[in-house]
């Protein structure tokens, strides 16, 4: 997922997935325990993606608590 996609998401989608894709990496970890996964690059590009929507929920935190520094 492109990182210019995830800009235009609410927060709300964002978590949400967020979540979904937190879910996927579990369920995946599970089967490769259990069996062999198609496609071990997956791994990390869930991680990445994981790592792109929480970067991107930190900058707009940052962003509302400085706005609300500045109209103090």
């Amino acid at each position: 997922m492109k990182a210019k996609e995830l800009k235009e998401k609410t927060k709300d989608e964002l978590v949400f997935e967020r979540d979904k894709l937190i879910k996927t990496l579990s369920d995946l970890r599970t089967k490769k325990v259990v069996s062999i996964v198609e496609n071990p690059a997956k791994f990390s590009l869930i991680r990445k993606d994981i790592a792109r929507i929480n970067t991107i929920l930190h900058i707009r935190e940052l962003e509302k608590i400085k706005r609300d520094l500045l109209n103090k």
